[in-house]
């Protein structure tokens, strides 16, 4: 799963939170929040073509939340302040079952950021999303590839701009950690358990130390964490075209390419000698939140934490993400030294349940190279706009994954769970690697329950 901000879901314990932005007019005499919140004065000659609305609102409901989502209200603070539109964020963790139901209530937010391509597809079969306007798909069609474009793209009919975007398959760890212990960061999927191993062994005097740390817990899309590790598997060991067939259901995940990614995860989650560090057993990774998930680094209870790009804006304002500092990552490792260079990713994309002309401002702006490069510039997230300047990312890491994803050599695959259908990306394969992890399921029979949750 993404998340874009995915994955992707960056939500608190807490069922449902309305934070209200509401911010008067730009006017002359007054002294407007600096560009994309960071300080300053507004310059709303930026945002005059997204015109006047004084007492208009618009609700943006999201599963993101805390840091994440204080940086979204100042990434669109000047918008706010300069066209004179309120906008109400509301956050949730059961976003992915409230989308549903207030949508069949006919109680729809204006605009929704969805994580799951496959969610938004089957909210636009249902008919609750209006088209995108034109000015939207403008702006996708300047700053953003073909197969981005395509993911908000039903039958012909364009209807969600992307918005913010990870990679996927990074490996967090203590540089400091690995100094010390003399460990090599891997270069392939085997030295990777190997160093595993060697870490589980050198730290067998303390009780709460495993080599990995992992946390399974999203609200209702508790175990997406799971088929992020899956997904990366499967594309290293068999390929970007079995990933398609994968992905389209033409390949089952009762298959030898798929079950034999998931017993190669299941050598790491599975095993008591490896996970869960800091935290207890394997049994503990499901009751663990994945923002707290990696923490144990932090305490020398673990020493790895696979997890996303977007994971850089958990670790806090007193950590630092660099190769020198207390935490860097290092991504997935191939299954064999000089396999082409391939990566997961996810992103989340911004659809509309409203035609009015406050929410379609809203929309354009938030598919702008502006707004791109606003939030950009506020730390912890990535894009793949090609409007986008690297140089404005606040880390190392940062910059890093902005260049994979507009590296055309990358074989990059959108998360696979984000792009199956609802019932199995959002369902069937979240509870299947839950149940797995807690040992209720062996391989075969996880396998079996999904694929009997497979539309074809």
């Amino acid at each position: 799963m993404s998340s874009t901000l995915r994955r992707r879901v960056l939500g608190p314990a807490a069922a449902i939170g309305a934070l209200s932005l509401v911010l008067a007019g730009c006017a002359a005499d007054t002294e407007e929040p600096g560009a994309g919140g960071a300080g300053g004065d507004a310059d709303c000659a930026e945002y005059e073509q997204y015109g006047s609305f004084d007492g208009e609102t618009v609700e943006i409901f999201s599963t993101i939340a805390e840091v994440e989502a204080d940086n979204l209200e100042l990434s669109w603070a000047d918008f706010a302040s300069c066209t004179g539109i309120t906008i109400d964020y509301v956050s949730s963790q059961e976003f992915e079952t409230q989308i549903n139901v207030r949508a069949q209530a006919g109680d729809a937010p204006e605009l929704a950021i969805i994580p799951q391509p496959g969610l938004l597809q089957r909210l636009i079969a249902e008919g609750y999303v209006v088209a995108a306007p034109d000015s939207v798909e403008a702006n996708v069609d300047e700053f953003w590839s073909e197969s981005w474009k395509s993911y908000g793209t039903v039958d012909g009919e364009f209807y969600a701009a992307p918005l913010m975007a990870s990679v996927k398959g990074y490996v967090w760890y203590s540089p400091a950690d690995f100094e010390e212990n003399g460990y090599e960061v891997p270069a392939t999927w085997d030295e990777m358990m190997a160093l595993t191993e060697e870490m589980a062994a050198n730290g067998a005097d303390n009780a709460a130390y495993r080599p990995w740390c992992v946390g399974f817990a999203s609200g209702d899309a508790t175990g997406w964490v799971g088929t992020d590790w899956v997904e990366d598997a499967v594309l290293r060991f068999a390929g970007p075209e079995a990933y398609d067939q994968w992905v389209a259901g033409d390949l089952t995940f009762a298959s030898p390419e798929i079950t034999e990614a998931i017993e190669l995860v299941g050598d790491i989650l599975l095993d008591p000698a490896y996970v869960n560090g800091g935290f207890g057993g394997a049994e503990s990774i499901v009751s663990t939140t994945f923002q707290d998930g990696g923490f144990p680094i932090l305490e020398g209870n673990c020493s790895m934490h696979h997890q996303a790009s977007f994971y850089e804006a958990q670790w806090g304002e007193d950590v630092t993400v660099a190769p020198d500092g207390d935490i860097w990552a290092f991504l997935t490792p191939p299954a064999a030294e000089g396999d082409p260079f391939a990566v997961t990713g996810g992103g989340e994309f911004v659809a509309a349940f409203s035609e009015d002309e406050a929410t379609a401002a809203v929309q354009t702006y938030l598919s702008s190279d502006l707004w791109a490069n606003n939030r950009v510039a506020l730390g912890g997230v990535i894009s793949a706009n090609q409007g986008l300047d690297a140089s404005l990312a606040s880390s190392e890491l940062a910059v890093q994954s902005i260049e994979i994803l507009q590296d055309p050599d990358t074989i990059f695959r959108f998360d696979a769970s984000d792009l199956m259908p609802a019932a199995v990306g959002a369902g069937s394969f979240w509870t299947g690697m839950t149940d797995w992890v807690l040992g209720e399921l062996t391989t075969d029979q996880m396998t079996a329950f999904i694929d009997g949750t497979f539309p074809r």
